[in-house]
């Protein structure tokens, strides 16, 4: 049984920072594609930021120079650091890991951008 289990969200100010963490258990994260996902109210699930794991990241067009995905094959956890936050990015964030074809979700947390 795979569990990811997101830590990190909060209120924050626009132009303020929150690192969000995702810590998988189980034996595939390092085996495992890693993502982070968002979704607003009233739009679609969207893919914010991923990490392969040799290390490769791809971002989203609209956090790419303000977002920041990192890995921890030690820890099993996969981080997102965000900075400069904007009103915009308020959403739940999700972590998804792709292990072989197999996708796996985590509950979500909650970030708020908003003064």
């Amino acid at each position: 049984q795979v569990h990811l289990v997101e830590s990190g969200g909060g209120l924050v100010q626009p132009g303020g920072s929150l690192r969000l963490s995702c810590a998988a258990s189980g034996s595939i994260f390092s085996n495992a594609l890693m993502c982070w996902y968002r979704q607003a109210p009233g739009k679609q699930r969207e893919l914010v930021a991923r990490v392969t794991t040799g290390g490769t990241t791809n971002y989203a067009d609209s956090v790419k120079g303000r977002f920041t995905i990192s890995r921890d094959n030690v820890k099993n956890t996969v981080y997102l650091q965000m900075n400069s936050l904007k009103p915009e990015d308020t959403a739940v964030y999700y972590c998804h890991a792709i292990y072989y074809g197999i996708n796996y979700w985590g509950q979500g947390t909650q970030v708020t951008v908003s003064s």
